[in-house]
């Protein structure tokens, strides 16, 4: 058996690290919590695809744990016999010798048990290598790489060349412009179509599963790496799931988080808890949308391009121009929530843009406490979306929002809020909203219609 070198983390050590992973950690603070430098941990994932190469369950009683070996190292080390091992280790002498004949270490011609060495040597002899399935069959890996990578065709068959794109480079996830025209059948489609177009031949069946891994894990031999740029998502590595829905962004801290949300604002009973986001249009103009969750009453924020937009050069990491930069955003939606009266200001639900990330100051200076939804969890500001959908007649995709003036948009929230609504039994948002208002008994407040 070749020398290891320095021997890779045992068995255990890399079980713990994949599961700190499936937690939703980076690889980096997964390599902290375990002493391991962060460049191996980062090979490991890479190398694996970002999935477990191993079983995360803990092994039987059946074989020697890294704890035992390193028992049986201090052990040795002390000139204790090898019946005398077995007894306080409650093995079998049999196991103890057969362990420090084939796994210890052989370096100048002697034999000295090392239990690291020991663990790495006992994991090379337990791997059983498979060939996958798709570098076994010629005609299987034919028929799936040509559906991942296939060309575009007319209806006359002629190859339709696409743009030109650079040969692709490891990266994960390249740029969209960067991506190449295929026929791109997903791996699932292309698993269950084999049952479609080979219904009596067994040989051309294969998971959609083995089929991302050929992709994803080094060393498979099976697919071409470079065929996951004609992937959907692009990715060269699996993205635990955890991870993807816990992504880590500067202005979203574990206490602004929609978990930590009161619990007064999901049944809606009170009011005062609002949910927002943008509706986005050509050359980086927006709308700002805050809805009111029980009464549904919509105000709409006016964002308008500062001095200097599409006459100045952008400057890297400098101030947005385009209207909805977090300077701008903070200073309009303070100017529209301060109009409120402080009782229904409690709090505030909004998407993960960046455009809020001077949230806490917004708190300071209106009242509401900002939380934010979880990435790809629209149905947790449900009330936003839907009239998001409803401003879309007022304001379609593929315009420029800019032009509609701050009274432009009262407008439209008056025509929103005095239109009847079936939740609402039929009674406006304004009404409603009325209602509420009048319930704090604070006569001469303004109301937002």
């Amino acid at each position: 058996m070749r020398s290891p070198g320095r021997p890779e983390p045992s068995r255990a050590v890399q079980r713990e690290f994949w599961r700190l992973i499936a937690t939703g950690v980076t690889t980096v603070k997964a390599a902290e919590a375990l002493g391991v430098s962060w460049p191996v941990a980062s090979r490991w994932f890479r190398h694996a695809g970002g999935m477990p190469p191993i079983s995360l369950d803990e092994p039987t009683g059946r074989y020697l744990s890294f704890a035992e070996r390193e028992e049986i190292s201090l052990l040795r080390a002390r000139e204790v016999g090898v019946r005398e091992i077995a007894r306080r280790l409650g093995r079998d002498p049999g196991t103890i010798s057969r362990e420090l004949r084939r796994n210890a270490a052989t370096r100048s011609g002697k034999h000295l048990y090392r239990a690291l060495v020991a663990q790495w040597k006992a994991q090379q002899a337990a791997k059983r290598p498979k060939t996958a399935k798709l570098a076994d069959n010629a005609r299987l890996r034919e028929y799936v790489q040509e559906r991942l990578a296939g060309v575009i065709r007319r209806h006359d068959g002629t190859v339709v060349a696409g743009p030109a794109t650079p040969a692709w480079k490891g990266l994960n996830k390249p740029h969209r412009q960067d991506r190449r025209w295929s026929t791109a059948w997903s791996p699932e489609q292309i698993s269950h179509r084999l049952r479609v177009d080979f219904p009596d031949d067994e040989s051309m069946r294969i998971s959609h599963e083995a089929i991302y891994q050929s992709l994803f894990i080094e060393g498979r031999g099976a697919l071409k790496r470079e065929l996951v740029t004609c992937l959907r998502t692009g990715r060269a590595l699996r993205e635990p799931r955890a991870r993807s829905k816990s992504k880590p962004q500067g202005h979203v801290t574990a206490e602004v988080l929609i978990s930590e949300r009161p619990a007064e604002a999901e049944d809606r009973a009170v009011p005062g808890h609002w949910e927002g986001d943008l509706i986005i249009g050509t050359g980086r103009s927006a709308i700002g949308t805050v809805i009111e969750r029980s009464s549904r009453s919509t105000i709409l924020v006016h964002l308008p391009r500062l001095e200097g937009w599409a006459d100045r050069q952008a400057v890297k990491n400098g101030p947005s121009l385009g209207g909805y930069g977090a300077v701008a955003m903070n200073a309009g939606l303070t100017v529209s929530m301060t109009k409120l009266p402080e009782q229904l200001r409690k709090t505030l639900t909004w998407d993960r843009g960046k455009e809020l990330s001077a949230h806490a100051q917004f708190t300071l200076s209106t009242g509401t406490k900002v939380f934010f939804a979880d990435p790809h969890s629209p149905w947790q500001r449900p009330t936003n979306e839907n009239t998001n959908g409803l401003l879309r007649q007022f304001f379609p995709k593929g315009t420029d929002l800019s032009r509609w003036t701050a009274e432009d948009l009262e407008a439209i929230a008056l025509t929103l809020n005095n239109r009847p609504r079936k939740v609402l039994d039929w009674k406006t948002p304004a009404e409603v909203f009325a209602e509420q208002l009048s319930s704090l008994q604070q006569p001469g407040v303004a109301t937002t219609d």
